[in-house]
């Protein structure tokens, strides 16, 4: 038992081990999370993470003196060990590691050489799972904090257990924090996950309907129109990604096509067609990429990541606004303030 059921809800052990006010994280969205809405959600007194999945150490250098020149606070960098060539991972978490990052982000498949090189340089490790089979590798391999990612969420979905149920099943199979995630985005969210005794909560699609994400205005325009029943669960969006690697999106012309079939997709079988283009970089058709800022072309028929809470967003607003919404919306169901910055266990 991981012991966490029945701690006081104002106080929260994620705070205090990630020095942030409250117990609401950025999901690291490839793309998304630039530097601009990691240091807004900081600054708002949330966690911050670097999307920076199979991106350059240039980019990496560079995202990460960005965020530092716009927020004292500690926040993390979101890499994928078991999707990222070995060689560029390894400069990855060599350049993260220079650069004195206090905190990284892994997902899918447990790679435990990765978890013992940040582990052994003193920094945190956050490790996102969809099983109980993969949070227990996680915590043996030395991860800090669990996050337990539900069928619910947007983008990548490792797992296929509804979020409650897998919070529930890891919380009781580790003894380190458990933040819940998928589907999402209110207050009475956080406050139903903390009841339950998760850590708390992270956010994404929440987080990418604001001014500070990178994705294009499109992307949060859908988001923001959107209910949770406007989402689907698919594989076709899989080309330089495994076979089998669903993503959670908005419905476009390209699942509408699929006429219900939206799983088993071969990505050896799906055509290389540029659609879009970020600068001279071709995007192509049925590739995991999402239309950002700085996407021209068909923006629609991309993958539009969306978790199943994009119900409860009702527009586009800052980063800062969303968390204080998310706060505000959990006190009054609790009844009772959130815990100070240090977020001491009490």
């Amino acid at each position: 038992m991981s012991g966490q059921k029945g701690n006081n809800l104002q106080h929260t052990p994620l705070c205090g081990l990630l020095g942030c006010d409250y117990p609401v994280l950025l999901a690291g969205m490839g793309g998304v999370s630039r530097w601009e809405l990691a240091a807004a959600v900081a600054n708002a007194g949330g966690f911050g993470m670097l999307g920076m999945v199979r991106e350059s150490p240039a980019l990496i250098t560079e995202e990460v003196t960005r965020l530092r020149a716009a927020t004292n606070r500690p926040f993390a960098v979101n890499v994928i060990p078991a999707a990222t060539e070995p060689a560029l991972l390894d400069a990855q978490l060599g350049c993260c590691l220079d650069l004195g990052v206090p905190a990284f982000t892994f997902f899918w498949d447990v790679v435990p050489e990765a978890v013992a090189r940040v582990k052994a340089a003193g920094r945190l490790v956050l490790h996102q799972v969809g099983t109980v089979e993969a949070a227990r590798a996680a915590e043996a391999a030395g991860a800090d904090v669990i996050i337990a990612q539900g069928i619910e969420a947007g983008g990548h979905v490792h797992g296929r257990r509804p979020l409650r149920g897998l919070t529930e099943a890891i919380l009781e199979t580790v003894s380190v924090p458990v933040v819940a995630s998928g589907g999402l985005s209110t207050g009475a969210d956080l406050a139903r996950f903390l009841s339950m005794g998760a850590a708390g909560i992270q956010c994404g699609t929440a987080f990418l309907a604001t001014e500070e994400a990178f994705a294009h205005p499109y992307h949060k325009e859908r988001v923001a129109a959107a209910t949770g029943a406007d989402t689907v669960l698919t594989d076709v969006f899989v080309l330089n990604w495994p076979a089998g690697a669903a993503v959670r999106v908005l419905e476009n012309s390209v699942t509408k096509a699929l006429g219900g079939s939206y799983l088993g997709h071969d990505p050896d079988a799906l055509p290389r067609e540029a659609i879009a283009w970020d600068g001279a970089q071709p995007r192509l058709r049925f590739s995991t990429d999402s239309p950002l800022r700085t996407t021209t072309g068909d923006l629609e028929a991309m993958a539009l990541f969306a978790g199943q809470g994009a119900g409860a967003i009702r527009g586009v607003v800052p980063a800062a606004k969303r968390i204080a919404d998310i706060v505000a919306g959990a006190e009054r169901v609790l009844g009772r303030p959130l815990p100070p910055r240090q977020g001491a266990v009490q």
